[in-house]
């Protein structure tokens, strides 16, 4: 069963662009970890400061791994205290 993860990223003030950046340059190296289903970066068209992750992996192993990979490390070492961060983990009911 898929692992879902919704994850809203709020950029602070003025920090939208750089957050932005950030963020999607962690799409491609994270389509290519072992485990991803989908890893798709959506930005709100009424409130550009929000930022959405709509994710689907294999596995919690396969996330976890993610979440320790040096693109990920990296890009939120960098923009560290520019947003405020509200996460989902979901299990589909069937």
């Amino acid at each position: 069963m898929l692992l879902t993860v919704i994850a809203k990223i709020q950029a602070k003030n003025d920090t939208g662009d750089t957050v932005r950046a950030h963020l999607f340059n962690l799409v491609e190296p994270t389509r290519k970890e072992k485990g991803c289903v989908d890893y798709v970066l959506c930005q709100d068209n009424d409130s550009p400061l929000v930022f959405i992750f709509y994710e689907n992996w294999e596995s919690k192993t396969d996330l976890d791994a993610h979440m320790k990979s040096p693109h990920f490390k990296k890009c939120f070492a960098e923009i560290d205290g520019l947003f405020d961060i509200e996460v989902h983990l979901l299990t589909e009911l069937s």
